[in-house]
C-alpha cells in the first residue's frame, strides 16, 4: 500500500472511521452526526487518504474500539501505531496515556508532574487536544483540574468526554452549571 488508507465501521456509538498506513494507524475518528461529516474529518485531516480493504493491524484496533464503546475493557498493546507525524512530547503524554487503568482519570497537571515537566499542565492539555488516536490512546481518561469532563478532541465527533468515562467505569466530577461559570465574574450587586 502506497499512502494511507481508511474505513468506516460500525460501532455502538456510530460509524467510526479509522486511517492507517504501512506503519500502523495513523488516526480514528468517532462519529459525526451523519456519515458523509465523518467521512469529510477524515479528508480534512488526511486528505490523500483512500477507501481501502482493511488491514490485519487496523482489523485488531476497531475490535478493540468497538469493544470498548460497549463498555468493555479492550488491550490495544498489539496494535501498531504510526507515530511519524507526532512530537516527542506528545508522544510521551501519550504513553503515560496509554498506562491508565480502565476507570480511573489523571488531570494534565498530574501527567505533566509524572513527565518530570511539572509546569507543562498546558502542554500536556495541547497534546490531548491533538491526539490522533481516540479510544487506542484513551485521552478521555485525562480530565482538566477539578475533574471536569467536558471537553474533548476535535477528533472527537458528536460523544462527549463524559459519555466515554462512563463507559470505562469511571465517574468525573459534573460539569460547572451556568451559575458556577457566572458567579464569578458577575458584578456585585449594590446595596439596598
Amino acid at each position: 500500500m502506497v499512502g494511507r488508507a481508511y474505513a468506516i465501521f460500525d460501532t455502538a456509538i456510530g460509524r467510526c472511521g479509522i486511517v492507517w498506513s504501512n506503519s500502523g494507524v495513523v488516526g480514528v475518528q468517532l462519529p459525526e452526526a451523519r456519515e458523509i461529516d465523518t467521512r469529510r474529518r477524515i479528508f480534512q485531516v488526511h486528505p490523500d487518504a483512500r477507501e481501502r480493504r482493511l488491514c490485519e493491524n487496523a482489523e485488531l484496533a476497531i475490535e478493540g474500539i468497538a469493544a470498548l464503546l460497549q463498555g468493555s475493557d479492550p488491550d490495544f498493546s498489539e496494535v501498531s501505531l504510526d507515530a511519524g507525524d507526532v512530537p516527542p512530547f506528545n508522544r510521551r503524554v501519550y504513553e503515560f496515556v496509554c498506562t491508565i487503568p480502565r476507570g480511573e482519570t489523571r488531570t494534565y497537571h498530574e501527567i505533566a508532574k509524572v513527565l518530570g515537566a511539572s509546569g507543562a499542565a498546558h502542554s500536556v492539555a495541547q497534546a490531548i487536544a491533538k491526539n490522533p488516536y481516540m479510544l487506542i490512546v484513551p485521552c478521555h481518561r485525562v480530565l482538566e483540574a477539578g475533574n471536569y469532563a467536558d471537553r474533548l478532541s476535535p477528533y472527537g465527533g458528536v460523544i462527549s468526554k463524559r459519555r466515554l468515562l462512563a463507559l470505562d467505569g469511571a465517574h468525573p466530577v459534573a460539569s460547572k452549571t451556568l451559575f458556577e461559570v457566572l458567579l464569578p465574574v458577575a458584578p456585585p450587586r449594590p446595596s439596598t
